[in-house]
């Protein structure tokens, strides 16, 4: 039986917290909370999200990627996966990091809900005025 190796990795993004495994080698399959892909993510866009730190790294179908995310929504949990596929191979193969990391997909996003203030109806916007 050949050797098998697992990298895991912590992504985060808005609310979203992924816990990201690679499994080497693979056949590419992709099982996010015990579903695949296709069943989890409905939109294109989101799936194509995943796949870019592999399609850049030139490591589409070389990994077995199984995925343990919460919180946020659909479109937070993508980009947290796709920061905690980016630093699994990062630990797979040092080599990869200057390549993720020009990319930007190293970087963790830190934009988050601003908080809604008292004394005003949201987060910036004001209740209305009237001199009269």
């Amino acid at each position: 039986m050949a050797d098998q190796y697992v990298y895991s990795a912590t992504g985060r993004r808005k609310h979203a917290s992924a816990r990201v495994y690679l499994k080497y080698p693979g056949t590419g399959q992709f099982v996010i909370n015990k579903r695949l892909l296709d069943q989890y993510f409905g939109r294109e866009t989101s799936k194509m999200i995943l796949m870019q730190p592999l399609a850049l790294t030139e490591q589409v179908g070389n990994f077995d990627v199984y995925v343990s995310v919460r919180g946020g929504g659909l479109s937070g949990q993508a980009g947290a996966i796709k920061h905690g596929i980016s630093r699994a191979l990062t630990h797979a193969n040092p080599d990869f990091r200057p390549i993720l990391k020009r990319a930007g997909f190293l970087t963790r996003d830190a934009r988050i809900k601003e908080r809604k203030k008292y004394g005003q109806r949201g987060a910036r916007a004001r209740f209305q005025f009237s001199k009269r």
